[in-house]
């Protein structure tokens, strides 16, 4: 993953694009009948079930829409919620509570979700060595914003981007002419570059991950689309030569079965691209 830095700047990126989309020249329905001295107060009303997160990003977005906005935190990023709850209180000038709002519900909403699911596959790998990752499959724009979510459900970050790993797939090892070439020709890149990447490779079959250990220098082993059968053929195979990753279709009904393999990690796209956004709400009080 990235530096804590980067991540940092990602987050200040998305915030400040989201408040650009959203207030444009300014909040116009607010504008007209608030005054712009008018004080208010309210509160994040949980309406529904699962694991809360996006609170400290909730702040966030406050204080870069008016930094005198004081939150009162009732419940922290990670924690249980119920239909009832109440996560926090804003307080500060109501037209500023007003051009926060859609952006702090529309994040909070997502990351929630995710945040939930990733517990969900968390609490089934109990008990086994394997890790849940989540992986690139995010939405546009705010995937700093989905893998912080994951991390808050317990969950582990994959790479960040494109730029923070080299992962060899299906594809580069098809236009690159073969598994040992693709190998080969990165570690050679990595040398004139200059670059202290890790590599992790795909392998479709047995055969594949031999020549991958034949190569040596990688990472990790992305163990993609294999029965439960292979995968334990795998993983005997690799050894601790190095480490090992199950992906493909794996769901909550057979991620237990996959992780009782020996596999390091496995990683879901599911995490960030199939959920169903909590319902929360900002209430005046």
């Amino acid at each position: 993953m990235i530096s804590e830095v980067q991540f940092n700047k990602e987050i200040e990126l998305i915030i400040a694009n989201a408040i650009r989309e959203d207030v444009g020249d300014g909040d116009h329905s607010s504008l007209a009948c608030i005054p712009v001295s008018a004080k208010g107060k309210a509160k994040l009303l949980v309406k529904d079930e699962g694991v809360i997160a996006g609170i400290e990003f909730a702040k966030k977005v406050f204080t870069y829409v008016d930094a005198n906005m004081k939150v009162e935190t009732l419940i922290e990023d990670g924690n249980q919620v119920s239909y009832g709850d109440i996560a926090f209180y804003v307080e500060g000038e109501s037209q500023s509570i007003l051009k926060a709002e859609r952006l702090v519900l529309n994040a909070m909403q997502r990351m929630s979700a995710i945040a939930t699911k990733t517990k969900v596959f968390v609490d089934l790998l109990e008990g086994t060595k394997t890790q849940i990752l989540d992986t690139r499959k995010t939405t546009p724009g705010i995937r700093a914003l989905e893998k912080w979510a994951v991390k808050i459900g317990g969950g582990t970050n994959h790479r960040f981007a494109l730029y923070d790993m080299i992962m060899l797939k299906d594809n580069h090892i098809d236009f690159s002419g073969g598994i040992s070439e693709a190998i080969e020709k990165t570690k050679q890149y990595l040398k004139d570059t200059n670059r202290d990447l890790k590599i992790i490779v795909e392998a479709r079959n047995l055969d594949e991950i031999k020549k991958i250990l034949d190569c040596g220098g990688v990472y990790r082993i992305l163990i993609d689309n294999f029965n439960y059968e292979d995968t334990r053929k795998a993983v005997a195979l690799i050894g601790n030569k190095c480490l090992t990753e199950s992906s493909g279709g794996i769901n909550e009904d057979t991620v237990r079965d996959y992780a009782k393999c020996g596999v390091d990690y496995i990683s879901s796209g599911a995490l960030t691209h199939s959920v169903h956004n909590m319902d929360l709400s900002l209430k005046a009080v």
